[in-house]
């Protein structure tokens, strides 16, 4: 498994166990709306897990897609069966937490990519403390 799957397992397994302490020992709008935006987040990292080579925004789209089309899909009705995974009223606010679940899920699976990307490419540590050269 590669480390971004990793990654990617991590931070499910660190949501659902936020989830769970967040419900066990909060309650009322917090609650609910943290529930909704790690929701997102957990969509997120699956989406990641089960297409690794997906760039962190694109998984965090798709995430914030699926978590408004179930949002979306309760004003039409969802079976009673489905309830406990999907819900079952629609809430407008919702939407909005979805998109800080996005926004959290494309932090939390992009993981310093970006950092190592702007790292200045040059000596190692052999060189470290030595006056730089470059020029601003």
């Amino acid at each position: 498994m590669t480390s971004r799957r990793w990654r990617a397992v991590g931070v499910a397994v660190v949501t659902v166990a936020a989830g769970l302490g967040i419900r066990s020992q909060t309650g009322g709008a917090f609650s609910k709306y943290a529930g909704d935006a790690l929701y997102t987040v957990l969509v997120c990292a699956v989406v990641v897990l089960v297409a690794p080579r997906l760039r962190s925004a694109v998984a965090a789209g798709a995430a914030l897609g699926f978590s408004w089309a179930v949002e979306l899909w309760q004003i039409a009705g969802i079976p009673t069966a489905l309830h406990p995974l999907f819900g079952a009223t629609f809430n407008a606010p919702d939407l909005f937490w979805y998109v800080v679940g996005a926004v959290l899920g494309w932090c939390l699976t992009s993981g310093g990519r970006r950092a190592a990307r702007e790292r200045p490419a040059g000596p190692g540590p052999a060189t470290e403390g030595t006056p730089s050269v470059r020029s601003r």
